[in-house]
């Protein structure tokens, strides 16, 4: 909703800086924002004299802030655009500016002493209708000083009491008082730990290291103490969602009974005490990291010297991986061979963990959900996890709370309706930062909560409680053992949530070749599991837009079993791969694709209307194939010795027509055509259009592809760019469908 005085102060900064401050003009909305702060504070440089602006309002900005005007108000405010960037602030942040007419007058100053009460500051400067420069910077931010959005007037208070305490402090700055524990808070909280260690500013950094660490141990609490010490804790508990303590400086029976609660919740001995590693549990996502849990996860194959190495540090649960999606280091990252069984040999448990090489938001969709929710299951049964087992989806960035939103959630989404299309024969769990496994479980996509908690800085742990639905906390990686039993692991505390497995199915290693497809047993299912899949991502089983409906395609697809039989095994090549990239193309044939094929017809043949402009090549057929890739594929191959026939010129019309009409008018040239180009594009489609960094040479075709390499061979079929990539990782589920029922096939 639009803010008239907002408004104002945008119009103001357009008007009087135009051009000026190194960003594009304010859109003049009444709306404040980051956009609109960064602006004032640009503003504010300028009138200070400072010729590098920035968005910043960082140490050059608050020292010459200080240098020039330390005190500013109505008698020292030096120039009417400098008092309108304050009132302009002030209407940003809810407080009355005036009439951004350039005046520090009564009303600006009224706001100004509201606004250092709502800090908690008001206490710390001795005139109450004046600006300091830490003020000034708290002025120019986002933060609110009033509770927002249901935010914990206990919270508040909190905030506000840090502020009005260690403002002074050269390295502390105004914490927003919305009532919402955040990073800042939880920085702010190590600052005041330190400073009351008696650390010197400069020293005190806001880190957890052994100076705090060793502070700490000296400063257990318990029932009867209090002072400073027993505040900041009551506040620390306070902020880790132990809602029924009072913020109070007296550690009474009411805080014990929370720290007993609280260490029973994460799974420290039950002392009631504030102890040295209840404080670190309460202050830093890892916590005391000289705990030994009952778990670990790890890269590193156990062994029977190993898994004696991990009983013997009373290690029950195990963390292994279901693949290694690169297929690189580290080479033992999969499950092993015999691995489970030794496992289980040695009284152990072992719970999976799915992780395909996502390090950032985009890797995370619906259908990048839906793809691995396959896969996974897929993985499980091959290593022979039973029926009802928990695998934990791995987060394994620092998402934002956006990205959580706009990437996380859709992805498990897919991976909880993957798991459903399946028959749900395992449990979902989540691997990640605390506010990804936070959201992920509080929308109902996950059941349980692996943490990855030594990761202390990533903005999802700083700052967030240890989720309700923990099964592990990782805490340290740590060598442990000698000899053979030596191994590299994390160490995990566990709560119980989750307890592995501990006994398994027999693996199977699948790289047997494909066989005929049983129709007859798994066609019906994997005709519905393919169009639920595809209806989930906007294809419906008929539609007017499309020429051919799911089942057309379906058919058409499983009519040449066969021939793609054939070429599975003539090329080491998973049927899958061909039965995909055939169904989607055959699937997005249009209208469009029609009047394009009448347009080439046109151009060779002058066959057609007045009304058609000739066009010399294009996809066709049903797997969408140009001429051009045709040719230089079946070329490719006939050169390396996969093909016979006769090579061609794409640079030649005729050559052009040539093959533009058998991919058109042959299905099953078109279904092996499909299979040489995917071999082409393994071998880095050696004179094709490779984008600006060219493709490179994969590992030859082989029945073990990891899923980077599938995704690769799928989206190289397209080519390359955001489309491109887009389409694979929506084929990639279209793969996994096909190839379970191909396996279905090659078990019975």
């Amino acid at each position: 909703m639009a803010d008239e005085m907002v408004l104002r102060a945008q119009r103001f900064i357009n008007t009087t800086y135009p051009n000026m401050l190194g960003i594009p003009k304010l859109e003049e909305n009444g709306q404040t924002s980051w956009t609109v702060m960064y602006a004032l504070t640009r503003a504010l440089q300028l009138e200070l004299g400072i010729s590098s602006l920035s968005n910043n309002f960082g140490p050059t900005t608050l020292n010459a802030l200080q240098s020039k005007y330390p005190v500013l108000n109505g008698s020292t405010v030096p120039s009417a655009n400098f008092a309108r960037i304050i009132q302009s602030a002030l209407y940003c942040k809810g407080y009355d500016g005036g009439e951004i007419d350039g005046k520090y007058n009564d009303r600006v100053a009224a706001s100004v002493s509201k606004m250092k009460s709502d800090m908690g500051v008001a206490a710390s400067f001795p005139d109450s209708g004046s600006l300091y420069p830490k003020v000034v910077k708290g002025l120019l931010n986002m933060d609110p000083y009033v509770t927002v959005n249901g935010g914990s007037a206990k919270i508040r208070e909190i905030q506000q009491w840090l502020n009005g305490r260690y403002i002074g402090r050269q390295d502390f700055f105004i914490v927003p008082c919305d009532g919402h524990h955040s990073r800042t808070v939880a920085s702010s909280m190590l600052y005041a730990i330190q400073y009351e260690l008696g650390m010197a500013d400069g020293v005190a950094n806001g880190n957890f290291g052994p100076g705090t660490k060793s502070g700490l141990a000296s400063h257990t609490l318990s029932e009867g103490s209090s002072g400073t010490w027993a505040q900041l804790y009551s506040g620390a508990l306070i902020l880790n969602q132990r809602a029924a303590t009072p913020f109070t400086s007296v550690f009474n029976s009411t805080v014990a009974s929370e720290t007993a609660a609280f260490q029973a919740f994460v799974a420290l001995p039950v002392t009631g005490k504030g102890d040295f590693s209840t404080w670190a549990s309460l202050l830093v996502s890892y916590g005391d990291q000289n705990r030994r849990g009952e778990a670990c996860d790890g890269v590193t194959k156990i062994t029977p010297a190993r898994a004696a190495t991990l009983k013997a540090e009373g290690i029950k649960y195990i963390g292994r991986y279901l693949i290694n999606p690169t297929g690189g280091a580290p080479l033992e990252k999969e499950i092993q061979a015999g691995e489970l069984q030794t496992i289980a040999d040695n009284g152990l448990r072992c719970f999976p963990i799915w992780q395909t090489y996502g390090r950032d938001a985009e890797g995370f969709n619906y259908p990048a959900g839906n793809a691995d929710g396959l896969a996974a299951v897929a993985a499980a049964q091959r290593h022979g996890f039973k029926t009802g087992a928990r695998i934990f989806f791995a987060v394994d960035f620092d998402a934002y709370d956006y990205e959580v939103t706009d990437d996380i959630l859709p992805y498990f989404k897919g991976v909880e309706d993957a798991m459903a299309l399946s028959g749900n024969p395992y449990r979902v769990g989540v691997y990640g930062p605390r506010n990804v496994c936070i959201r992920v479980s509080e929308a109902g996509h996950a059941t349980a909560s692996f943490v990855s908690d030594m990761s202390s800085g990533f903005s999802g742990n700083y700052g967030y409680p240890l989720p309700a639905s923990w099964a592990y906390d990782q805490i340290v990686t740590r060598t442990v053992g000698s000899g053979d039993g030596a191994i590299n692991i994390d160490h995990n505390i566990a709560s119980g949530r989750d307890i592995g497995e501990g006994s398994f199915n027999p693996s199977r290693l699948d790289n047997a070749p494909d066989v005929a497809f049983d129709l007859s047993s798994y066609y019906p299912a994997m005709h519905t599991d393919i169009s639920t899949y595809m209806k989930s991502i906007g294809f419906p089983d008929s539609d007017a837009k499309r020429i051919f409906t799911h089942t057309e395609c379906l058919e058409t697809v499983m009519a040449h079993d066969a021939l793609i039989t054939s070429l599975s095994n003539t090329y080491n090549m998973r049927k899958a791969l061909i039965q995909t990239s055939a169904y989607w193309e055959m699937r997005h044939y249009d209208a469009i694709d029609l009047t394009v094929d009448a347009a080439v017809t046109y151009y060779h043949t002058g066959v057609g209307g007045d009304d058609i402009s000739p066009v010399r090549d294009s996809s066709t057929g049903i797997a969408q194939i140009s001429g051009d890739v045709g040719i230089r594929a079946w070329n490719y191959c006939i050169g390396k010795g996969y093909a016979s026939g006769t090579v061609l010129d794409p640079a030649k019309d005729a050559d052009i027509w040539t093959m533009w009409h058998k991919v058109n008018q042959d299905n099953a040239y078109s279904v092996r055509t499909v299979s040489l180009i995917h071999l082409w594009d393994a071998g880095g489609k050696p004179g094709g259009n490779n984008g600006p960094d060219g493709e490179t040479v994969l590992r030859t075709m082989r029945l073990d592809y990891t899923q980077k390499e599938i995704f690769e061979v799928l989206r190289r079929y397209q080519g390359w760019g955001d489309e491109a990539e887009a389409h694979a990782t929506k084929r990639m589920a279209l793969y996994q469908l096909f190839e379970k029922y191909n396996g279905l096939s090659r078990m019975y």
